[in-house]
C-alpha cells in the first residue's frame, strides 16, 4: 500500500497507476481530513461481487451451511473432471 497526497499523486500519477494495475497495489490519497483509495478495476469488481453475494440472504445461508458442513467433516469428494 502506498500513501500520498493529491499533489504527490498528480506529480506521480503514472507510477501510482502502474503500481495499482501491474503490482496489485493500492494507493491512499490523503486530502485534508479525508481521502480516497485507488485500486485496480479487477479488485473493485471482486469487492462488488462479494457485496452482491453477501447481500443475498440465500447465498449467505448457503455459505454458512457449507462452512458448517466442512467443519463437521460432512463433505463429499468430487472429481472435477467428472463435473
Amino acid at each position: 500500500m502506498k500513501i500520498t497526497n493529491v499533489s504527490g499523486f498528480r506529480s506521480n500519477m503514472r507510477r501510482y497507476l502502474d503500481a495499482v494495475i501491474f503490482d496489485s497495489d493500492s494507493v491512499i490519497i490523503n486530502r485534508g481530513n479525508t481521502g480516497a483509495v485507488l485500486i485496480s478495476l479487477e479488485e473493485y469488481n471482486s469487492i462488488k461481487g462479494t457485496e452482491a453475494i453477501l447481500a443475498s440472504e440465500k447465498m449467505t445461508h448457503a455459505i454458512k451451511t457449507g462452512l458448517k458442513d466442512i467443519a463437521q467433516g460432512e463433505v463429499e469428494e468430487v472429481d472435477i473432471d467428472e463435473l
